[in-house]
């Protein structure tokens, strides 16, 4: 009897300590998945304005130093296909965030081919948009496009802006040609040859140079239009008012990653290398560097991120002025001051 007993105690005392380590085991798989810190990491899919390249390295550097993490997001980065794409994907619910062009935006809105996003923080308080050309293709101002062939996707500002570009930069937007190409594979295009300059931010200089192997020509559109904000971070109309919170951690987040990378440009685009092999750090951190002046912009505020409703009205207003918009709009349609940083 006493052996039986004592053969039962062993077996519930083996038991017994089998569930405390599968439940100690449970627990830190539970606090790995949490982010270590109880708290549960919300999904989320955050778009890149255009492509893979340095401009954008900075989601990939606020992935990968934590930022996302510490705010409480579990962040899953895309490629984007220009401003038409990002608006489309994150008002279709595929993509929560993303970055757009804000003149491009305003265009969209302002021909009724989008609508339900909101604008909650600027990237760029200046726009980079521009065309791009390389030695060899005659083209050294604006009037030069004529006659000539450019390529971007369908849905690019570059593209979408250009006729008004080229009504104030005193050029026939119908002797210019344009054919469609994919965001990483319009650089090709142009240093195949095949066309004669593409739709790109101004930044994209030193990576044009890697790639096409030639010296870069860059017509920039703030030469004309020098009020107009560059890229604006978005996310559905939807997700903006029923989680104002949320997007507010999500931005800071992203423009702490920003911040970092302007100030460490080598190791974001290393960070860059680290998760798209097919970049190029050196080049990457030379457009971050070259981008920094269009981040930070003395007139607005010294905060990165910030947006002013009075230098949009004039962005409408220049639009406006060149015929590009076909109805009346105002700053407070697609941004929302109250989610965006405060100067």
């Amino acid at each position: 009897m006493r052996r039986l007993t004592r053969t039962v105690a062993a077996a519930a005392l083996a038991t017994a300590l089998a569930l405390v380590s599968a439940c100690s085991s449970g627990s830190d798989s539970a606090d790995d998945a949490k982010g270590g810190d109880g708290k549960g990491l919300e999904k989320v899919t955050y778009l890149t304005s255009f492509g893979q390249f340095g401009r954008d390295s900075y989601a990939w550097v606020a992935k990968e130093k934590g930022f996302f993490k510490d705010a409480g997001f579990d962040v899953e980065i895309k490629a984007g296909q220009g401003t038409g794409g990002v608006i489309q994907t994150v008002v279709g619910g595929q993509a929560d965030f993303g970055p757009i062009d804000l003149t491009g935006g305003l265009l969209q809105v302002g021909n009724g081919q989008a609508k339900d996003f909101t604008v909650v923080a600027a990237i760029q308080q200046r726009t980079m948009a521009g065309i791009a050309s390389v030695e060899g293709k005659n083209i050294a101002s604006p009037k030069d496009l004529e006659g000539k062939k450019l390529a971007d996707t369908p849905g690019s500002v570059v593209r979408n802006l250009f006729p008004t570009y080229a009504r104030l930069a005193g050029v026939d937007v119908n002797k210019v040609t344009w054919v469609n190409g994919e965001a990483q594979g319009l650089i090709g295009m142009l240093g195949s040859g095949s066309v004669d300059g593409i739709g790109q931010f101004v930044v994209g200089q030193p990576t044009i140079e890697a790639v096409a192997k030639k010296k870069a020509v860059m017509l920039p559109y703030s030469n004309v239009m020098q009020d107009l904000y560059g890229n604006v971070l978005i996310t559905s109309s939807k997700i903006a008012k029923e989680k104002p919170e949320m997007v507010k951690r999500f931005t800071a987040a992203l423009l702490k990653g920003l911040e970092y990378s302007l100030a460490n440009a080598k190791e974001a685009g290393e960070i860059l290398k680290k998760n798209v092999d097919a970049s190029n750090p050196v080049a990457a951190a030379a457009e971050l560097e070259l981008m920094a002046a269009y981040v930070r912009s003395g007139n607005t505020g010294t905060a990165i991120g910030t947006l002013d409703s009075g230098r949009v009205a004039k962005s409408i207003a220049i639009l406006q002025g060149a015929g590009a918009l076909k109805q009346n709009i105002t700053p407070e349609q697609i941004i929302d001051f109250g989610l965006a940083p405060k100067a």
